[in-house]
């Protein structure tokens, strides 16, 4: 079967189009487009309008989402919806997520331009928050389309004290409404997300795209170990009951635990100790824990055995632990029938095939809850992202293009009972 070929010139259009985005800052120094700000009113504009140059019926939803259609090959026919997030966290990269847009825009273009109808729908939606950034909740466009949206997260305020019913409002839309965003399982015949791999594994393999077989599930926990305060000079070692140095036996021990257990992540990426003088004996301290696994009950397992390892060197250090579960999010499978759509894919553009698992969280967690998943990986350089420096060449661009292009045009539904 004869490859589908996106030609560089248009791998180039989507490098111009992300170069375009990525000048939408609230910051001329850095990347930052949070969510329901004035950047990302500019941004909705900006890529609504290019849907609309590529052909489709472009509208923003309830929840700040940019939506368009390109309907098929006769109206109202179920979609295959494509998509990715254009908020940004803060001091960000340019290709997290708007490449997963873009791309999907530039393909629809391209069906256009040839004049081109297929036996269903394309829906491309650019999410308008899944970093979390402004109201510390993540998924907030996916979860409103999902009809997963918990309207507890509108007493949120942000860091400068705005309520998101206010930011909404101020974005002109009615908090009142943020339902109306979700959409029935029957709108959509399965969703497919191309998306920055976030991580090396590509780019060690020597390919420049990838299938993604689930996104993590992640267990979040706040640790806190009371011990006693003493002087630094007076208090014999083998009477302290230090808190520091407990959490630091706790938190090597958890990089043990994960460094030894295949497909499993574990992170402490937050420490504080009390009372903070050089020449006193922390009496208390805190840290955070992130564990992660394509399997839940992978996950679920190495949880329980953390806690059981925090616990066990709490007592023998004489420590008081209180352990809380601040996140739980379940992995997201993406659909074997999906994998095999885009392994073929990536077999017809020449490559071969890699699967791999995100250990990042993305749109489609929440959109599996009203259809079928899929996910493509393309390679970024050092496996940078969440930074200034992510970066993916012209060549991987036109590669993740060209296999996306071929899923679409060679999509073949599932069966529906």
């Amino acid at each position: 079967m004869t490859p589908t070929v996106i030609d560089t010139m248009l791998g180039e259009s989507i490098v111009a189009h992300i170069e375009r985005l990525a000048s939408i800052s609230e910051s001329s120094i850095d990347l930052t487009r949070v969510f329901l700000s004035p950047e990302h009113m500019q941004a909705a504009d900006l890529i609504r309008s290019w849907m609309e140059e590529a052909g489709m019926a472009a509208r923003m939803d309830a929840i700040g989402n940019v939506v368009g259609r390109y309907e098929g090959d006769r109206p109202n026919l179920p979609a295959l919806l494509l998509g990715s997030h254009y908020d940004t966290v803060r001091n960000a990269g340019k290709w997290d997520g708007p490449l997963g847009v873009i791309t999907a825009i530039a393909c629809v273009a391209d069906l256009r331009r040839r004049g081109k109808r297929l036996p269903f729908a394309i829906e491309v939606i650019g999410f308008a928050d899944e970093e979390g950034v402004r109201f510390n909740s993540t998924l907030l466009g996916s979860r409103a389309v999902a009809g997963t949206f918990n309207e507890a997260v509108l007493s949120s305020r942000d860091r400068d004290g705005i309520s998101m019913p206010e930011a909404l409002q101020r974005f002109g839309l009615d908090p009142q409404q943020v339902g109306a965003a979700a959409r029935a399982p029957s709108d959509f015949l399965a969703y497919l997300e191309l998306h920055i791999e976030q991580g090396p594994v590509l780019e060690a393999e020597g390919l420049p795209v990838g299938v993604v077989t689930a996104i993590s599930g992640a267990t979040r926990l706040l640790v806190t170990l009371e011990g006693m305060a003493g002087h630094a000079g007076t208090v014999p070692m083998a009477m302290r009951r230090d808190a520091l140095a407990g959490a630091a036996e706790c938190i090597v021990a958890i990089e043990s635990q994960c460094r030894n257990d295949t497909g499993l992540f574990g992170t402490v990426g937050v420490i504080r100790a009390e009372p903070g003088a050089g020449n006193v004996i922390p009496g208390r301290s805190t840290f955070t824990v992130d564990m992660r696994s394509a399997s839940d009950e992978h996950r679920r397992e190495a949880v329980s055995l953390a806690l059981r390892t925090i616990e066990r060197i709490a007592k023998d250090r004489g420590l008081v632990p209180q352990i809380d579960v601040t996140h739980e999010q379940g992995s997201a499978p993406c659909a074997d029938w999906l994998q095999a759509q885009v392994s073929a894919a990536i077999a017809r553009q020449g490559y071969r095939t890699l699967s791999l698992p995100s250990g990042a969280g993305h749109d489609g967690m929440a959109i599996a809850g009203i259809t079928d998943i899929g996910m493509i990986f393309v390679r970024c350089r050092g496996g940078v992202s969440h930074h200034p420096d992510e970066h993916v060449t012209l060549e991987d661009v036109t590669s993740g293009a060209n296999v996306l292009l071929d899923v679409i045009e060679h999509f073949a539904p599932k069966m529906r009972s």
